[in-house]
């Protein structure tokens, strides 16, 4: 039963070495602890405020690639109408110069049946008729390459053209 039962000068002692360790706390280390759980909480705050301020600016950053990407989409569809009106453009000049180089070579074969024979005659609208066809599927092969190609081929059978009516 004793063993149950604190003595006097154990309580005693153990309230003074309480007090005094309680004292020592309170005189050296709650300052610095409070001080430090103070510091960490105005840590999180301001953690959490940033947090919120990023959060915002995501938000502002997502409206804004949006607006963005439907700029961006309204130019591509802007540039993919004036491509095909490019396109169009160059098909019709291409034929129309295909049409004009034909024209030329037709009045050429003209002014030169009146000195040919009739077997000449025969043989030049043939040739010219190759050329006009194979021109044309040619180009409408090259029609959906871009622009600079294109050019360059219609150039090229153009030279062609001038070099077969020579």
């Amino acid at each position: 039963m004793d063993l149950l039962l604190p003595g006097i000068g154990l309580l005693f002692w153990t309230l003074l070495t309480f007090g005094l360790v309680f004292f020592i706390l309170k005189k050296f280390a709650w300052g610095i602890i409070i001080k430090s759980l103070n510091e960490r909480e105005s840590g999180i705050t301001d953690a959490l405020a940033s947090a919120e301020k990023v959060k915002a600016e995501m938000a502002q950053l997502k409206n804004e690639n949006e607006a963005l990407m439907a700029q961006a989409r309204e130019e591509r569809s802007q540039m993919l109408k004036e491509a095909k009106e490019t396109k169009d453009k160059l098909i019709s000049d291409a034929k129309e110069q295909a049409k004009a180089e034909a024209a030329k070579i037709i009045n050429d074969a003209q002014a030169a049946i009146q000195t040919q024979k009739m077997a000449a005659l025969t043989d030049v609208k043939n040739q010219i008729g190759n050329m006009v066809i194979e021109i044309s599927e040619k180009v409408i092969r090259k029609q959906l390459e871009n622009k600079t190609e294109q050019e360059k081929y219609i150039q090229q059978m153009a030279g062609e053209l001038h070099q077969f009516g020579k």
